[in-house]
This record gives structure tokens, C-alpha cells and sequence, in this order.
């Protein structure tokens, strides 16, 4: 190994000229990673940085040698040395065992890297056997220190259950688990909170920086928000199409980053403090600068701070009027005994016209729920719902009809939420003619491409499929269908929480611009407070299904009256030089 004259450190993993070329069918190879270089030292956690498509994943699984040989290719130049010695040139028998010992990786989505038909303490020791050589009895000890290592409540009884039977955060915590079990020298952390609440975030950062110093190991954080990574690494590595933009230590990135493309991703991120009338967005800054507008300059106009929210300029009518509304589930135990599951408990608020609420909570809180109950989608408990007056919830199911038109609701995930056999157009036309927005096909064919034109979408749209589009157009799809039969109000249930920065900066800015135009109500529910401060007028705070506080979003984020509001703020990731 060699020696850091920067940090005086051993180098731990060096990757020199790395590129990966995808093998197409009836194309051109696919240049994923570009002559890639960077070195990881001991006890080090360096982080790659980039949006979806900028290789950072394909490096790590280059790494992990885990890319599928039939259509990866890798050139004889690029080197990944560890130990002196070049993993590329290693068989598969050695990758396996150095996989299993020395270097282990915690993949984005834990649901789909943990076998749901095995217990979690079958798939730990499974590593433990495999690697260790550990008995039965060994290993079933050795797994219950590793679940309490990493924080996992009653780590005995976790063991007997199964990934389903676990939270979002405890999943993944039993992911770091199975990756800790050999105790490995680098650990490679790929998107390990994308889509997390930002307290179970936050207790994610931590406990990889606990388990970093107290085992001495290396880390490879990747991730698309730069705010998050200021809050755990050491080195940033800032990579755009296949290759790096940017490298420095995090002090440097955070105060005085030189390439356009990492100032416009500290930009783009909503920030707690001044609120911008628009969020820049990639292009701005790859665009050749003037003196008007270079990327220094961004925070002031066009975007300018401190914009005048619409509720100074006098109230408007309510649109919605919720008054302790209920809804409970209940589950059977045995053929006579069921219990109640409360999910809201009789919340109550109002939003009124042209005007955006927000609701923020933690996962399980009833956030979801309260949204499903308002479209009667699920069934209501109790309590009332008055839409423009009426109590829809007394409504039978076609005197409801009607407002179903005047109430839509834009999923967390367009890909689950459009039909993959629908093409855009189909999907857009069928809600036109449902609610006979269009009178006959040629109508409502030129109406879809109006509502596609108005989202940023090209025509050419209209006859794709949703898996041709990426996750920001189909959430931009996702939008135009909701939209286009005009309704009063939109409910937009975590709808930019697993894309890049700049996707979601241009998702806010559209849904601003289209809230001005039309003048729809939004019921904006989110887990990301920085999101909610750009685009809501007012904030309300779930917890455990009830309000534990409501307000305007000024006075909401600049004195907090519940504890639990100052926990979620508190968690907030700022980077560095932020305030906090």
C-alpha cells in the first residue's frame, strides 16, 4: 500500500482509469464510466456525488466485481488495486471471498436486496456460515450482537422476523448488519436513505459514523445530495455522465467548489433559511455565464430571496375543511376477537383556495392515510370532510362522481402508480374522456398534448411507454394526467422524495407555475421540511395519526412549538457552512 503525502493515511482501495462499457443490442456500446481515478485511504469515508445515470453505482458494483460479464466490459488499462494487487484481474472464486470478508456493500433499496421468504437472523448467520465458518449456536449469538450494534430494538426477537415485519429504518439497519458481519476494511454505502424520513435519515449518518470509528474501517458513501454527504464525509468525488467533474475535501467542495456542476448542485437542494421565488435547476448553471448571471450570483435574480408568500396578500376562500376526521383499521385475531389500529386520529384543518398545505411526519405517522380518506379511497371512521361546502363523506358513491374530478391525488412513485401497458397518451386520454372534459378522441388527443406541452414534455411523448421516460418526466406524466381534467385540488403524496436535486427542483418549480396559472389548491405531503418551506404557505405536523401542530410555515420553522417539530427541524441534513 501506498502513503497520502495530503493526508499521511495508507492507501486502503485505489481505482485508476476505470471505464464500463454496457454490450447493446443492434447499438453502440454504452460508455457508463470514463477513465474514472480516485483513491480511498484507511479510515476514510470518501463520497462519489452525482445525479441518477452519473456512473456512481457502476463504479461501486466495478468495485464489488458483481457487473454482469455478458454485457460489461471493462479495458485492460483500468486498474482496481487493493493491497497491491488488481481486483480485475482476480477470479470469481477470490472476488467471492474478498466480498465476504474484506469489503461488503449496503445496497439503496433494502426490500429488494433481503430474501422476503428467510428471517433476518437466517440471512446474517447465512453470511456468518459461509464466511466464518461458524456454527449454529455461534453465529446466533454472534448475529444478536451485531442487530443491538446497530440499534435494532429487541435484537433477540428480531432475528425470528421477516423483512415485510420491519420498518423502512430497521431494514435497512439489518442490511448494515449483514454487511458488518465479517467486519470489512471498506464498506460502500450505495444510496443507504434514499426515500427515508429525515430522523431515521439522520440516525442512518450516525450510526455509519459510530460503526466507522469504532472498527476503523473505510467508507464509499454515494449519493445525490450533497447536503446529506456534508454530514459524513471526508473526501467528495463529484461525477456527471460516467465522469469526474470535481474531487476535494469536503471543506472545500461546501466553501469554494470550482467546477459549474457541483455550485449547482449545493444550489439546487431547498434550503431551511431564505426562500427562493424559483429553485435553479442544472442548466442554469452549465449554461455560458454573463455578468448578469454567472452561478455566484444564483440567489439573487432571477431567483430572489425572501419572496412574498400569497397569505400576506389577504385570504382566500376555503376550499377543504376537515374536522376530526377518523380512520382506524382493524385487524382479526382468531374467528371472533379484532382490534382497532388507529391510523388519523380526529384531525382537523383548513386550505383554503390557490393555496398549498403541507404535511409532514415520519413514516407511519398517518400522512398517507389522511390523504386516501379525503378522496374516499379508504373509508372514513368518523368525522367530516367539506369540499367547497359540501360534506363529501355523507355523499353516496355516484353523487361523488362529480368531485372526484375536482379532487386527484399524484402518487410517490409514477412507475407503480401509470399502467406499463398504457402508453402516455392512452393514460392521459382516459381520465379526459372518463370526466368528459373532451367531447369524442380528437378532442381529448389534443387536449393530452396541450397538458404534455404545459409539463415540459415533448410531443413525442405521447406514443412512448412509461418505462422509456425517466423518473422526473414520469412524474411530470404523473402530473399531466392529474391535471388535465382540471381539478380544485391536488394531493402530491411524496412526489420528488427519490429523485436527484435538479429533477426535483424542476418538479417544485412546475408545480408553482402551475399553481399560479390555474390557481389549484395543493395538499402537499412530504417527509423533506426543506421542500415543504420552498413550496407550502402553511405546515402541519403529524405524529402517531394525530396534529401536533399547525401554522403558517414562517412562523412554523422559525419557532417551532412542539418538541417533536424541533426534532424533525434538528434532523434536517446542512451540509457544511449551513446554519443550523
Amino acid at each position: 500500500m501506498t502513503t497520502s503525502a495530503n493526508t499521511a493515511k495508507l492507501t486502503l482501495f485505489s481505482v485508476e482509469q476505470l471505464s464500463v462499457a454496457f454490450r447493446r443490442r443492434w447499438q453502440a456500446p454504452f460508455l457508463a464510466v470514463r477513465e474514472l481515478t480516485f483513491t480511498i485511504h484507511e479510515d476514510e469515508t470518501v463520497a462519489l456525488v452525482g445525479e441518477s445515470g452519473s456512473g456512481k453505482s457502476v463504479t461501486a458494483l466495478a468495485m464489488m466485481g458483481l457487473l454482469p460479464k455478458d454485457s460489461a466490459d471493462i479495458p485492460e488499462v483500468s486498474r482496481i488495486v487493493y493491497q497491491g494487487c488488481d481486483l480485475l484481474r482476480y477470479t470469481d472464486e477470490e472476488r467471492r471471498r474478498l466480498r465476504g470478508t474484506d469489503m461488503a456493500m449496503i445496497f439503496q433499496e433494502p426490500m429488494t436486496s433481503l430474501n422476503p421468504v428467510f428471517t433476518i437472523g437466517y440471512q446474517i448467520a447465512e453470511v456468518l456460515r459461509l464466511h466464518k465458518g461458524m456454527s449454529a449456536v455461534a453465529s446466533k449469538a454472534r448475529c444478536i450482537e451485531l442487530l443491538d450494534e446497530v440499534g435494532l430494538p429487541e435484537p433477540r426477537r428480531a432475528l425470528a422476523r421477516y423483512p415485510s415485519q420491519l420498518s423502512g429504518g430497521q431494514q435497512q439497519r439489518a442490511m448494515i448488519a449483514m454487511a458488518l458481519a465479517c467486519t470489512p476494511r471498506l464498506l460502500i454505502a450505495d444510496e443507504p436513505t434514499t426515500a427515508l424520513d429525515v430522523t431515521v435519515q439522520k440516525q442512518i449518518v450516525e450510526l455509519l459514523k459510530t460503526l466507522k470509528a469504532r472498527h476503523r474501517m473505510s467508507i464509499l458513501f454515494i449519493s445525490h445530495d450533497l447536503a446529506l454527504v456534508g454530514e459524513l464525509a471526508d473526501r467528495i468525488v463529484v461525477m456527471r455522465h460516467g465522469e469526474m467533474r470535481e474531487e476535494g475535501s469536503a471543506d472545500q467542495i461546501f466553501s469554494s467548489p470550482q467546477n459549474r456542476y457541483t455550485q449547482a448542485l449545493l444550489q439546487c437542494r431547498p434550503q431551511l433559511g431564505d426562500v427562493p421565488s424559483r429553485l435553479p435547476v442544472i442548466d442554469d448553471f452549465m449554461v455560458e455565464a454573463t455578468p448578469r448571471q454567472t452561478p455566484a450570483a444564483f440567489g439573487g435574480t432571477p431567483f430572489e430571496k425572501g419572496a412574498k408568500r400569497k397569505q400576506g396578500e389577504g385570504k382566500a376562500p376555503p376550499l377543504l375543511e376537515v374536522d376530526r376526521l377518523r380512520k382506524s383499521f382493524f385487524k382479526r385475531e382468531g374467528l371472533w376477537r379484532r382490534y382497532e389500529i388507529p391510523a388519523v386520529k380526529e384531525a382537523s384543518f383548513t386550505l383554503r383556495r390557490g393555496e398549498t398545505l403541507g404535511i409532514v411526519g415520519e413514516s407511519g405517522s398517518g400522512k398517507t392515510t389522511l390523504g386516501l380518506t379525503l378522496l374516499r379511497l379508504h373509508q372514513a371512521t368518523g368525522g367530516a370532510v367539506h369540499f367547497d361546502g359540501q360534506n363529501i363523506l355523507s355523499l353516496s358513491e355516484e353523487a361523488f362522481m362529480t368531485y372526484r374530478r375536482r379532487m386527484q391525488i399524484v402518487f410517490q412513485n409514477p412507475y407503480a402508480s401509470l399502467n406499463p401497458r398504457f402508453t402516455v397518451g392512452q393514460s392521459l386520454i382516459e381520465p379526459i374522456l372518463l370526466h368528459k372534459m373532451a367531447s369524442g378522441r380528437k378532442a381529448a388527443t389534443s387536449l393530452a398534448f396541450d397538458w404534455l406541452h404545459r409539463v415540459g414534455l415533448d410531443r413525442d411523448a405521447f406514443d412512448k411507454y412509461p418505462h422509456e421516460f425517466s423518473g422526473g418526466q414520469r412524474q411530470r406524466v404523473a402530473l399531466a394526467r392529474a391535471l388535465a381534467v382540471e381539478p380544485e385540488l391536488l394531493i402530491c403524496d411524496e412526489p420528488v422524495s427519490a429523485l436527484d436535486v435538479s429533477v426535483q427542483a424542476q418538479i417544485l418549480n412546475l408545480l408553482k407555475d402551475l399553481q399560479g396559472q390555474l390557481g389549484v389548491s395543493y395538499l402537499f405531503i412530504s417527509h423533506d421540511l426543506a421542500v415543504v418551506r420552498y413550496l407550502c404557505d402553511a405546515v402541519m405536523v403529524m405524529r402517531d395519526g394525530e396534529v401536533v401542530e399547525i401554522n403558517d410555515v414562517d412562523s412554523l420553522y422559525r419557532h417551532p412549538q412542539s418538541v417533536y417539530t424541533q426534532q424533525l427541524l434538528a434532523a434536517v441534513p446542512r451540509g457544511r457552512g449551513q446554519p443550523a
